[in-house]
């Protein structure tokens, strides 16, 4: 591609509303155009590198034995209403109705019509599994869409569908998509973890997240340096800790601390280290078996995992209680409350379970106690997992220690189950003729996602930094007075199209601007690999070549141009 026959249309400068990283160099790059709110245009440059996640993603998919299909991305009410997500999926769900008032959405996702499609033509245990999968365009309605195409409205994405006899097969499957992710996040040349996962709202039983590491992340991730051990922090387990809980030293003491109600605060009152305070989180369950008031148990310096506490002490759903139902419960407000003297639920974390001697509230509005100790002064609590985990904690694994990092999700699988092909009635009849319900895996992948995620990873003061895989163009050519000399115009023609021929997605970048606006271009867009033909280098015989990470440029022969590119660790 010649520069002179593209649609260029880098800035010197993002727009004054852009965010993050990423998406300030793509909009000054000129990859997208902001529509509306959450909405973008790619623009050439931009859909060039998309195109190019999507390829290696759809032959990895191809590879691992998935069937490519394309649904609608418009929807009709009926299948959301059957499968109960009409109502439960919010406001994020783009409803609207046709000229006749027939109510449709514009899909966030398609389980409901993936499995309309199987339940209609699957009928025997012979037509499974299938793994049915298509690249689409979604639409979910974020209340506050920001970081340019990283949380947009529409996006691109990747969602694959399995069903399955048993849970035995879908396991299998669940395995072959996982090792197929990680060959598409190797090649697309990214630094990622697969980590465990919760399976949130789209339900199921298993679940994995693939995340891009970067500092700008949005999710918190726990890994074993020494180990393949990774989970997202609201999943990774806060090991016990290995030591038994030391005897009571000294009485049990009311000390006074008067406007202390943080845990901070309370421990500079006491003398005594945070991790010798016990917090007390006053939570609230309500089902349809009734309302249990109780307390959860944190050491002062551990933070409170909703996710985890909420399945280990069956109170899922909870939420925080209000200051009218801890004087209720407590007759004491919130900052002073504890464990001693109180006859409500109370759950404490692994690690205040082996503590003794320690400080709470004394349920008493300007008191804390001192030395207090399970079994002598309060109830035996019951133990859960309730922490967030910590750079330093024990891996689960038993191989080391637990390092925290930044992630940014961009691919997730799970095993679903049977949740939709129970509520949407996707059954076959198995070897004896029976009906059975079928087992669903759901796997997905933000190919629009990925390619802010890299530029996240990957970018310096210059601009961006792409990977070879999926850089716009993986060569520059950019000739010094190329309308005024005609050597190097010459050179750089024959240069482009020798490249070309040789299979490399080049660019001949023969626009009339001055050398320095070229090259920052050529940096701002991310090209790996520039070559510079110039009428000094031409005396001598020589390229100039730099690579996008090159401190300083180097001179090939001219003749070994070719020989040169190929004999690089991303061509080779």
């Amino acid at each position: 591609m010649r520069s002179s026959r593209f649609f260029f249309t880098t800035l010197k400068e993002a727009p004054a509303d852009a965010e993050i990283v990423s998406q300030k160099l793509m909009l000054r790059a000129g990859l997208i155009k902001r529509v509306a709110a959450g909405i973008y245009t790619w623009m050439p440059l931009g859909l060039r590198t998309l195109r190019k996640v999507e390829a290696i993603v759809r032959e990895e998919m191809n590879r691992a034995g998935a069937v490519e299909l394309l649904m609608p991305a418009v929807q009709p009410a009926e299948l959301w209403q059957e499968s109960g997500r009409w109502e439960q999926y919010g406001p994020e769900l783009l409803r609207f109705q046709d000229r006749h008032r027939r109510d449709f959405v514009i899909g966030p996702t398609h389980e409901e019509a993936i499995t309309d499609v199987v339940r209609r033509d699957v009928k025997s245990y012979r037509q499974l599994p299938v793994n049915l999968y298509q690249i689409q365009t979604k639409f979910r309605d974020e209340i506050r869409p920001r970081f340019g195409i990283m949380r947009g409205r529409e996006f691109l994405m990747k969602d694959a569908y399995s069903f399955h006899t048993g849970m035995a097969d879908l396991e299998r499957e669940y395995h072959v998509m996982f090792n197929a992710y990680s060959r598409i996040f190797t090649r697309l040349g990214l630094k990622f973890r697969a980590v465990a996962a919760d399976t949130g709202a789209i339900g199921g039983s298993g679940s994995h997240e693939f995340h891009v590491i970067a500092e700008t992340g949005e999710d918190e991730i726990a890994y074993c340096p020494d180990s393949d051990y990774a989970a997202n922090v609201e999943l990774a387990e806060a090991v016990a800790p290995a030591i038994a809980r030391p005897a009571a030293k000294a009485p049990m003491q009311k000390v006074a601390t008067p406007d202390k109600t943080a845990c901070k605060d309370v421990a500079e009152s006491l003398s005594v280290p945070l991790s010798r305070i016990v917090k007390s989180i006053a939570v609230v369950s309500e089902t349809a078996e009734g309302k249990t008031f109780a307390l959860l148990l944190l050491r002062g310096d551990h933070e409170l995992n909703e996710i985890k506490a909420g399945k280990a002490t069956s109170l899922s759903p909870f939420r925080f209680a209000s200051e009218e139902e801890v004087t209720e419960h407590l007759n004491c407000q919130p900052g002073y409350i504890g464990p001693v003297g109180t006859t409500v639920r109370v759950i404490a974390d692994r690690a205040v379970a082996v503590m003794g001697d320690f400080a709470c509230g004394a349920n008493e509005a300007g008191f804390h106690l001192i030395n207090v100790n399970f079994g002598r002064d309060c109830k035996e609590p019951e133990v859960a997992d309730l922490r967030k985990v910590t750079t330093g904690d024990p891996s689960p694994d038993g191989k080391g220690l637990l390092t925290l990092c930044r992630g940014i999700e961009v691919g997730h699988i799970f095993q679903l189950g049977a949740k939709y092909s129970e509520a949407l009635a996707c059954r076959y009849l198995d070897e004896n003729g029976k009906s059975q319900v079928m087992e669903m895996g759901c796997y997905g992948i933000g190919v629009s996602r990925i390619v802010g995620a890299a530029i996240e990873q990957n970018h310096d003061e210059n601009g961006i930094i792409f990977p070879v895989a999926i850089a716009p163009f993986t060569v520059a050519i950019v000739p010094m007075g190329y309308h005024k000399n005609a050597a190097v115009r010459e050179t750089a023609d024959k240069l482009y199209n020798e490249i070309v021929r040789a299979g490399f997605d080049a660019l001949l970048d023969d626009r009339n601007e001055r050398p320095g606006f070229l090259f920052a271009d050529m940096e701002l867009i991310g090209i790996p690999h520039r070559l510079v033909v110039s009428e000094r280098g031409l005396k001598n015989g020589e390229i100039e070549y730099k690579g996008r990470m090159d401190k300083g440029a180097s001179f090939i022969p001219q003749d070994n141009i070719l020989e040169f590119l190929n004999s690089l660790p991303c061509f080779a």
